[in-house]
């Protein structure tokens, strides 16, 4: 069962990734089914943990929210890594509601559960192996809420620690990063983040890091006709004639 959930959930992620929303809740579905006819408690929450992921994609925060905290219902059967991935994952959901203390609250008690992850389940490992893993959704919700300041500074932080191999997360940190500079009015710096995520995009074609790249170009919208206006869309060039 743990098999066919993994390949469903990632069968899923693919096309979330792909931007195909419709066709990612098709297999997240999958993958939840499979987990209730397990009766396992952690493939349940897995399962309802891919759902949110969709919810979030669209912009569903209070159901983002209904389905993490089902996850969490019987939170002390979860092993460790579970709980995490629901809370880290329900955050931006309070994020899509306007709610900064949830999200503080929720990345905040995730990370005091790290250190106890041992279990030996063969999905969710992220938590172990990506830096600054619950500092990006912090940053990430933080973007969202508006509070570009906080955001610029966290992805600072977390841009120092990911590794250049890591291209695909690299270039959509830093669009956010991008973006956070904009919400923060410092246009200059937001063009600066965005060269090196523009190479990235044009290198990967990833429809993750074009939505960000989109998302930054509507931050930039009060500078359309200033200079920085015309240098972020002389970067983004090459971006939009394969787009």
């Amino acid at each position: 069962m743990r098999a066919a959930s993994t390949y469903a959930a990632l069968v899923g992620w693919l096309y979330q990734d792909a931007g195909d929303l419709g066709t990612a809740g098709f297999w997240r579905g999958v993958t939840q089914e499979i987990a209730v006819r397990s009766r396992d408690p952690h493939l349940i929450g897995y399962s309802l943990v891919n759902q949110a992921q969709v919810r979030t994609d669209l912009g569903d925060g209070h159901g983002v929210i209904d389905l993490c905290e089902a996850a969490l219902d019987d939170a002390d059967r979860l092993f460790p890594k579970v709980r995490i991935m629901a809370m880290q994952q329900q955050a931006p959901g309070a994020s899509l509601t306007g709610d900064r203390d949830a999200v503080d609250r929720l990345i905040d008690t995730a990370g005091g559960l790290l250190p106890r992850v041992d279990d030996d389940l063969p999905w969710g490992n992220a938590c172990r192996r990506t830096p600054g893993y619950l500092e990006v959704q912090r940053a990430t919700c933080y973007g969202r809420l508006g509070l570009g300041r906080e955001a610029d500074r966290l992805w600072s932080q977390v841009l120092a620690a990911v590794p250049s191999t890591a291209r695909r997360d690299r270039g959509v940190y830093l669009a956010r990063h991008a973006t956070a500079a904009a919400v923060s009015r410092d246009p200059d710096h937001a063009v600066e983040i965005a060269r090196e995520a523009a190479t990235i995009a044009v290198e990967t074609r990833s429809v993750r890091m074009l939505r960000e790249l989109g998302a930054l170009e509507r931050a930039m919208r009060p500078w359309h006709d200033a200079p920085v206006g015309r240098d972020l869309a002389e970067v983004l060039g090459p971006v939009n004639e394969g787009s």
